[in-house]
This record gives C-alpha cells, sequence and structure tokens, in this order.
C-alpha cells in the first residue's frame, strides 16, 4: 500500500502539468471568494469558478469575513474607483492607506485656475462664507496674476535647447511654472483621484471616512458604499462592443456593512484633550518653544519604544516638533506614560485594529516640517508609516526661491500674510472652512518612520533633478542627517545636492 501511495503521487498525468493561468476581471466579492475556495481545495481553478457561480458568495463573505473575520480573502478581490471633483484635503484622507494605489489629478501639469473650490455646507449663506470666498478669490488672483510673468522669466533663464522639441519644451516650463503657482492653491481647491485596491483596503478606507467628523469625506463614504451596491460603470466593454445587460454590483456585502467606527471616531478627540492639557502646562504649545527643535528634517536618536509610543500618540494631535515632545516624556513617570497609552485604548474594540501611531520601532525617525504642496509627493511613499499632524498656518508659508529671483515675491508674500490673517478670523467662527482655506505654500509637519532601504530610496529618487525644489531639499537633508549619525550609511545613499540644477530635465 505504501509503495503503491507513493507511486501515485510521483505520477504527473497530463491532468496535473503545470499551468499558468490568466483570469479576466470578475465581480471582485466572487473573484475572492473563488480564489479563497481554490486556496482551501483540491480542485483547478476552473472547478472553483463553477462552484461559486453555483452559490451564494454574500453567504461565504457573512460568514468567514464578517463572521469569523478571515480579513486576508479580501486582498484577493480588487476594484477600480475614481473620485471627482472633491477637496485637495479629501484626496490626501482617501491616500491615507498604506496598501493603496492610485492618483491624484496633478498640480504640476494642469491649470487648476478652472477647478473651482469645494464650499463647506456649513458656511453657505453665511457671513463666513463671504470671508470664505474672499480667500479663495485673492488666492486665484494671485495665482493667475503670477502665471505669466514667470513663465516668461523661466523662459528667458532656460530657453529652448536646439535638441529639445518645441512642444516638450512648452510643457517642461509649463511645469515648472506650476511648480511655483501651486503654492497658491487652497486644500478646497477641486482634484480627481483614481484608485485600484483590494476590497479589503476598500473597507478601512471606507470605515475611515465615514468616522471622519470632517462632513465632506463623511458623504464621500457614504457615496462609496453606494458605488459599491450598485453595477459598475461598463465604459471600456461597452467600447469593445461587448457591454453586457445587467452587470452585477460591485461589492453588496460590503457595502451593507460598513459603517462609522467609534474607535477611530472618538480617540483622537480624547487624545487630544488630553495632550493639549499637559502640553500647554509644560508651555510647549506655542511656536516659541519650539526654535531650537524647528528644524525642516530632524533625524532622532533611537529611543525607548514606550517613548517613542507615547510621543507619537501626543503629536499626532499637537503642532510640537518631535523631539521637544520626546524630551517632555521621557521626563515623565512610567505610570504618566501608561495612562497616555491607555487613552487610545480605552475604545477599541475586539475586532479594531491598533490606531496608526503603535507602528512603533523603525530605525529611521524623521520629522519634517515642509510646505504642503510638496510634502503631497512625499506622502505618496507606501513602504514607511507618516504620522501628519494638522494642517495649520501656525509653521508659517515658504516662499519659492525663484519668485524672489524674478523680483515676483512681493505680491505673493502680501497675498499670504493677508490670508494668514483672514484664515485666523474665519477659525473663530468656522474650523472647517479655515482648514479648507489654507494654501498649499504653509508648512506641515510629519514624522516618517522607515527602514534605511526606504531612507535611501526617498533620499535618492527625490532629490534628482527632475523633481520639486522644496522635496528635492528634503531629501538631501535626509541624506546629510543620516551621515551625521550613521557615517557609512549615508556614504551608501546617492543623492543629489540641491545646488545641481536642470529646468528643462522632466
Amino acid at each position: 500500500m505504501a509503495a503503491t501511495h507513493t507511486q501515485n503521487l510521483m505520477t504527473t498525468p497530463s491532468s496535473q502539468s503545470r499551468r499558468v493561468i490568466a483570469l479576466a476581471p470578475m465581480p471582485p466579492e466572487k473573484s475572492a471568494y473563488a480564489l479563497a475556495r481554490y486556496s482551501r481545495s483540491p480542485d483547478s481553478i476552473e472547478k472553483s469558478l463553477e462552484w461559486v457561480h453555483a452559490h451564494s458568495s454574500e453567504k461565504f463573505w457573512e460568514q468567514f469575513y464578517f463572521a469569523y473575520g478571515h480579513g486576508s480573502i479580501a486582498d484577493l478581490g480588487h476594484v477600480t474607483i475614481c473620485f471627482e471633483n472633491i477637496s485637495e484635503l479629501a484626496a490626501i484622507r482617501l491616500e491615507d492607506e498604506p496598501l493603496w494605489d492610485g492618483q491624484a489629478k496633478s498640480t504640476r501639469y494642469q491649470n487648476f485656475a478652472v477647478a473651482g473650490c469645494v464650499v463647506p455646507e456649513a458656511i453657505q449663506d453665511t457671513e463666513a462664507e463671504g470671508i470664505y470666498r474672499g480667500i479663495l478669490g485673492s488666492l486665484y488672483n494671485v495665482y493667475q496674476l503670477l502665471h505669466d510673468p514667470l513663465k516668461q522669466f523661466l523662459t528667458e533663464q532656460a530657453p529652448c535647447p536646439e535638441d529639445m522639441k518645441q512642444a516638450d519644451y512648452e510643457r517642461t516650463i509649463a511645469a515648472r511654472t506650476f511648480d511655483v503657482t501651486r503654492y497658491l492653491l487652497p486644500l478646497s481647491a477641486k482634484t480627481n483621484v483614481g484608485q485600484v485596491v483590494s476590497i479589503r483596503t476598500l473597507e478601512k478606507q471606507m470605515t475611515r471616512l465615514l468616522s471622519s467628523p470632517l462632513p465632506e469625506l463623511e458623504k464621500i463614504g457614504e457615496e462609496l458604499k453606494d458605488a459599491c451596491r450598485l453595477p459598475p460603470l461598463s465604459i471600456w466593454a461597452d467600447l469593445e462592443g461587448k457591454s453586457t445587460d445587467s452587470p452585477e454590483p460591485l461589492a453588496p456585502t460590503l457595502a451593507r456593512h460598513a459603517a462609522s467606527n467609534h474607535y477611530q471616531a472618538d480617540t483622537y478627540k480624547n487624545l487630544h484633550r488630553f495632550a493639549s492639557d499637559r502640553i500647554k502646562a509644560a508651555g510647549l504649545d506655542q511656536p516659541t518653544a519650539w526654535d531650537v527643535h524647528n528644524q525642516p528634517v530632524d533625524l532622532l536618536e533611537p529611543h525607548h519604544p514606550l517613548d517613542e509610543l507615547v510621543t507619537t500618540l501626543l503629536y499626532r494631535v499637537s503642532h510640537t516638533p518631535y523631539r521637544t515632545l520626546l524630551q517632555l516624556v521621557q521626563d515623565w513617570s512610567e505610570k504618566e506614560k501608561q495612562e497616555t497609552v491607555e487613552v487610545a485604548l480605552k475604545k477599541r474594540g475586539p475586532y479594531d485594529e491598533l490606531l496608526k501611531e503603535f507602528r512603533c520601532g523603525q530605525a529611521f525617525l524623521f520629522d519634517i516640517l515642509m510646505d504642503i504642496g510638496s510634502w503631497r509627493d512625499l506622502h505618496r511613499h507606501r513602504r514607511c508609516h507618516q504620522i501628519q499632524q494638522n494642517f495649520t498656518t501656525m509653521h508659517g508659508f515658504d516662499v519659492p526661491s525663484v519668485l524672489k529671483d524674478a523680483g515676483l515675491d512681493g505680491d505673493y508674500r502680501a497675498a499670504l500674510e493677508a490670508v494668514t490673517q483672514d484664515i485666523i478670523q474665519l477659525r473663530k467662527t468656522n474650523q472647517e472652512a479655515a482648514l479648507y482655506a489654507i494654501p498649499f505654500g504653509f508648512r506641515v509637519r510629519c514624522v516618517f518612520k522607515m527602514d534605511f532601504a526606504e531612507a535611501e530610496y526617498i533620499s535618492h529618487l527625490r532629490s534628482g533633478v527632475k523633481g520639486h525644489w522644496s522635496y528635492r531639499r528634503v531629501a538631501w537633508l535626509m541624506k546629510e542627517r543620516i551621515t551625521e549619525q550613521y557615517p557609512y550609511l549615508g556614504s551608501l545613499i546617492h543623492a543629489t545636492p540641491p545646488d545641481v540644477e536642470d529646468t528643462l530635465t522632466r
């Protein structure tokens, strides 16, 4: 019997020959069901698909995903979803997923002057709306005012080479012009986002949006549920002449279960109250207390995991530099540190993942202060953990050096200084509107936690001459900070100094 069994195992009939099979797109819930069953049975993919076609995928999802919590099966189904005419702020929050693939409309290659802006419903038909529209109007006036003279200056500084096509040259100069004028775009500027994500990521995204205190995000979450509940647009099939009469709903079971999460909705508010009292009592709530640590790029030395966790939790709900908070936390007792963690755990349910602030232990922790527009580019890096503080005008704004060189910085400075005062006044009436009115030129603080491979990748890629000067400087400073602490590792990073320029490289 044993010999026969061994012989059978070693036999490879033609029906069991090696195959590589590509499958046509399927409804994501059914695709995930089929691949999950495929991994749990001896059947071929054809047999697994036949099984799924004859059985209810909704019953499978109800039992294994939502009841038993087998989360990995939702990684097997993917969806393509587009969001149109949402704010830049909403686009940023959509992209706040580590496992996310997508693209937003580029502020570098399109004129946003015609895009329009989101106006929060809470201020519509109120006095605050007038202030809000006044801020946006002044920003867009300067956005348009600077465009032509800046483009002319760049053209004079870097004429078209003989070996470059005129069309390519004009696109490059236009991109370099928008690199500057985008500093005047507010977070309310309308944009489009396209994403391809697993339905596991989609569920997390919907939960975050539905748990958000920002009305626009909550409504996008509801509209995302509706999109999952309904059949998807079959535009490509229509163009190919292969459209079906009644395509299946995109992800109906997911839509039925998606809901707001109390842990996510309440914890940051509780942390903010907890942190504000302690930071204010220590005299660390104002910029005058940050000067010594208010660097554009700060690489923290390794420190205790509990200190890192507590500092990160405080950092997320404040505007204070990480190093300043770390020094405060390191003076606390063990009990005080544990109290902070308990605030972040109090509302956690049995199926809730820990907040992303708990992702501690990466060797390279950078606290970066940079303009919002260029931070948007670094925000795309997924192989690191990012903890961003809320947008504010407290850190001031950056002035692109090319504006100074062109003698155009006066109008820019005047506009942003006036906007700063208007936003401060608007914040007294409506904090939501004040948030949307903040232009890309203002600075935002964000912690990036990563391993050496990602630090090398960001420094090398983002310091290249084709990039934006703001994140080029940050990428170069990341290399310098690493070199100061770890000379040999720093020498392995081949980054381009920011004074090496080539305006016409794209």
